[in-house]
């Protein structure tokens, strides 16, 4: 019965996209997916249930979907000693979480609690279930180069990077890790992904100060220097809430989308998130639309239609809330 679900739930997915004007790539972004085995939807997974049932059918109306992956997915190593959590998921869980996501974030704080040998591992985990990786990878050159995806025709390029401690996982020469936000790095992944035939260049960071609703100096300063550089879009997480955004020379940054699968948490802007829903066309980002999504006690999101977050069209010079929640 589950597998019957699981593919129930391809084919919706696959369908939605036959809604999208020609020419134009619908990609869903949304923030942390946490599916640690010792967490509430890791141990929902395990007993056969899918987190992800209620927004499923949300999310079907896009050619892409990505999600930061926020945990280890391999069998190797020991818990982080300097971290008060360590997450690792369950590789079984894997299927239902690539069933949904085709790009998976892996520039993150939580990639590396189990050392470089397991993150290898998981990259591989994560692959073979069918999910592409970004952000990360078994050697620097690797964590730094763009997943590249073509939807719809229009070629779309993926770089994350992680702009918060631990910076000892970072990616080295013959070393797995992650991608580390350096600056002067990040424009040349651009300029490579751009060579690679990239029409579109998003990053994707992990960074900023958790809890915080407002986007740091260094995040406003990063993102434009970002988009300077070459990129079209900056759409970030990590904070566990979501965060302010702005327009920058015609671009969007987006801060910080929050949680989307994640337990632990009571306060009301800890349980709710966004999924953010791009268009994109050779010119770049046409517009954006957002979709708010709350999290139940055992992590697993839901849409929540009587919150709006931000919308935008190109052209305009600041975003808005959206006329009606989930309206373009």
């Amino acid at each position: 019965m589950r597998v019957v679900g699981i593919l129930a739930a391809l084919v919706a997915l696959t369908t939605g996209n036959a809604l999208a004007v020609e020419g134009t790539a619908r990609v869903a972004f949304v923030g942390d997916v946490m599916l640690a085995e010792t967490e509430g939807p890791g141990r929902l997974a395990a007993k056969g249930g899918d987190p992800l049932a209620k927004v499923r059918a949300m999310l079907s109306d896009a050619h892409l979907r990505v999600a930061n992956f926020e945990s280890s997915a391999g069998t190797k190593g020991k818990p982080d000693p300097e971290k008060p959590f360590s997450f690792r998921t369950a590789q079984s869980a894997l299927v239902g979480f690539a069933s949904v996501f085709e790009a998976a974030g892996l520039a993150n704080n939580h990639a590396g609690d189990f050392g470089r040998d397991d993150f290898a591992e998981t990259l591989a985990a994560l692959r073979g279930a069918g999910s592409k990786t970004f952000g990360g990878g078994r050697d620097q050159a690797e964590a730094h180069r763009a997943a590249l995806f073509e939807r719809n025709g229009v070629r779309i390029a993926l770089l994350g990077y992680l702009d918060f401690f631990p910076r000892w996982f970072a990616a080295a020469p013959g070393m797995a890790g992650v991608a580390w936000l350096d600056q002067d790095q990040a424009a040349l992944d651009i300029a490579r992904a751009r060579a690679a035939g990239a029409d579109v260049v998003v990053v994707v960071p992990h960074w900023g100060r958790e809890h915080e609703p407002k986007a740091s100096d260094r995040q406003r300063r990063l993102a434009r220097a970002l988009l300077d550089a070459g990129a079209d879009a900056v759409i970030g997480g990590h904070p566990h809430v979501v965060q302010d955004y702005e327009v920058y020379k015609g671009k969007p940054i987006v801060y910080s989308l929050g949680n989307f699968v994640f337990d632990g948490f009571e306060d009301e802007d800890n349980v709710t998130g966004w999924a953010l829903f791009a268009d994109f066309d050779k010119k770049g980002v046409s517009s954006l639309t957002t979709r708010v999504v709350r999290m139940d006690a055992d992590g697993s999101p839901a849409p929540e239609p009587a919150k709006a977050g931000p919308c935008w069209r190109r052209g305009e010079a600041r975003m808005s809330v959206c006329r009606k929640p989930g309206s373009e």
